[in-house]
């Protein structure tokens, strides 16, 4: 029988861990845009490319993470992806050439795709069962507070130093995780010899996606699309409404936020089961939306972002939970590289439809839209998953 400690040493290194390599990602996702106008003339197109090519590369490796990182084992996984992150890292410093950028970035994604599915799928399967919503809600803020953390520094960065520093900082960012893991026990899957044979077949949809997981993830898809209107373009959209100074803080106050609800729903989750946390969160999402697209003072901006947290803040962590709680134990891994995949794809392609929706609903409109369509959400909830009994899980 599992142990129902949650907060071990490891769990609390994971964390450290974790936050130091979403920081990295956070902080040169928002940066480098600027860095490929600067530094090599590159076009707007061209500049975002910079920047989102990392999320391609991250998708890629979580298509074969969920798997491999069970053949090849977590301990291996994990080491291979954060050496090969902290080399990415220093091969920043010599780039001298679009192309060359490109390729690092992309390198630098498959990185992350690995080293993030590894670090959660170890957690994920160490926190007690009847614990997990409330461990995968702390887990998650560690990636919240890189959300607050990572833009803010970006910007301080680039408006005081050269963009070496935000390089020198990465790097000791990604030493950093490679010293915190060094003293962890990463905990292996538990698999009979049957099942790691099966895992090393050849390849099948069953390989790369759980289907018992893939239900709850593809809601992540459109949620994420939301999400992803808001991140990409708040600073424009501040710009035209004039709030631009609550949209520097915007997330500042979102991760505030986040820190105050998540342990808090995600022991609802645990204890009342999910319904009762997933449908109060869509609609806060869905408000959260609604106050972006009637925002005309710095009070509703950032009470949108209040309810941002409590809306998508709330889902990103306890539809993760829900995905492995409805998988088997065996493919916990699996099951969370689905989820991501799911996830990421929504954040990534959210942003180019969104941008053709913007030229004919403006951004009011485009807010108010997505806000009606996350609403459906909650037929879409009920229809896969709400209508289930569902149940505190217990440890097994």
């Amino acid at each position: 029988m599992q142990q129902s400690k949650l907060w071990t040493k490891d769990f609390v290194l994971f964390l450290c861990a974790n936050f130091f390599i979403a920081l990295t990602f956070y902080l040169l996702m928002t940066t480098l845009a600027v860095y490929a106008i600067d530094e090599f003339d590159a076009s707007q197109s061209e500049a975002g490319l910079a920047a989102s090519i990392y999320v391609i590369g991250a998708l890629v490796a979580r298509l074969f993470a969920g798997k491999y990182v069970e053949v090849f084992g977590r301990k291996k996984s994990l080491y291979f992806s954060l050496f090969l992150s902290f080399i990415a890292v220093i091969a920043y410093f010599p780039i001298n050439s679009l192309l060359v950028l490109f390729i690092v970035r992309f390198i630098h994604g498959i990185s992350f795709g690995i080293s993030s599915t590894a670090i959660a799928t170890t957690v994920m399967d160490s926190v007690p069962s009847r614990r997990r919503g409330e461990g995968t809600s702390y887990f998650s803020l560690s990636s919240a507070a890189a959300t607050a953390v990572g833009p803010f520094l970006g910007l301080y960065i680039t408006q005081h130093f050269d963009f070496s520093v935000i390089f020198m900082i990465c790097t000791a960012l990604s030493i950093f995780s490679i010293v915190v893991i060094l003293f962890t026990k990463v905990r292996e899957a538990d698999l009979t010899v049957e099942e790691r044979q099966a895992l090393k077949g050849g390849l099948k949809l069953g390989d790369f996606i759980e289907k018992a997981a893939l239900p709850i993830s593809l809601m992540m898809v459109i949620i994420g699309m939301g999400y992803s209107g808001i991140v990409s373009f708040i600073n424009t959209y501040a710009i035209e409404i004039n709030l631009t100074k609550a949209a520097s803080i915007f997330f500042i106050v979102y991760a505030i936020m986040l820190f105050i609800s998540r342990p808090i729903t995600g022991k609802m989750l645990d204890a009342k089961g999910d319904s009762i946390v997933i449908y109060p969160a869509i609609i806060c999402f869905s408000f959260s939306l609604i106050l972006m697209g009637i925002a005309k003072s710095s009070f509703t901006l950032l009470a949108a972002a209040v309810f941002l947290a409590l809306g998508f803040g709330t889902l990103m962590s306890c539809m993760q939970a829900i995905a492995i709680k409805v998988s088997p134990r065996k493919n916990v891994g699996l099951a969370t590289s689905t989820y991501f995949i799911c996830m990421d794809g929504g954040m990534g392609l959210g942003p180019f439809l969104i941008g053709l929706i913007i030229p004919l609903t403006t951004f009011r409109g485009m807010y108010i839209l997505c806000a009606a369509v996350i609403l459906c959400m909650i037929v879409v909830y009920y229809l896969i998953h709400g209508r289930k009994s569902s149940k505190p899980q217990l440890d097994l």
